[in-house]
């Protein structure tokens, strides 16, 4: 297969998967369906970067929907309710004397930029590994301070291609949340294998 054939395939792949996203949205009401939409989507992405590029995309987005939807939801929604208490100790601050606001600012940043770090690996590690919602924020945020490259490359990434995506808004309904899904994975796949080479050097040495 030509250079070109490839990147034609990876480009219909990618916006078929995008469309599954957003169709998916629909059986949960958008509000309960993000979150099994977006394990499911990572899912597929997980395993074309292993090379299982022949699985059926639309019976495993479905599968992995229906298994992962009240395990998904757990998680999506306990870092909502953090990123929504952040939220409200910024109108806190906001509202709060001069002095007292420069004191907790450089605090408050520091939180915010760890959770939203942390973030990051979160549903990547949840399709991934078999764990708790506990267990993979945990996880997450010791894969976030371990990798720093490839947390530095995540946000590069996303934040490239929210650019991207924002001056050619055409190009949203196709490959917006697929595309952000895939540089997240990528990075998050390369912390995945650093870390089980250091365990089994771990194991090598005992």
């Amino acid at each position: 297969m030509t250079a070109v054939s490839k990147a034609l395939d990876w480009i219909t792949k990618m916006a078929f998967l995008n469309i599954l996203w957003l169709l998916f949205l629909l059986p949960g009401f958008v509000v309960f369906g993000i979150f099994p939409a977006t394990s499911a989507m990572l899912t597929i992405i997980h395993k074309w970067l292993k090379g299982e590029t022949d699985i059926a995309v639309f019976r495993t987005f479905w599968t992995t929907y229906k298994k992962e939807f009240f395990n998904s939801n757990k998680l999506g929604y306990l870092l909502a309710a953090a990123g929504y208490i952040l939220y409200l100790d910024f109108v806190f601050l906001i509202s709060a004397a001069d002095d007292f606001f420069l004191y907790l600012t450089v605090p408050y940043l520091v939180v915010t930029a760890i959770f939203l770090l942390t973030g990051l690996y979160a549903f990547p590690i949840f399709v991934h590994y078999q764990m708790t919602s506990f267990q993979v924020i945990k996880t997450s945020f010791f894969m976030m301070l371990l990798n720093p490259v490839q947390t530095i490359l995540m946000v590069v990434s996303t934040l490239g291609i929210g650019y991207i995506l924002w001056t050619f808004q055409g190009l949203a309904l196709f490959f917006s949340f697929s595309i952000l899904a895939l540089v997240v994975m990528m990075p998050a796949n390369r912390a995945f294998e650093r870390m089980k080479l250091k365990q089994q050097m771990l194991l090598a040495k005992q």
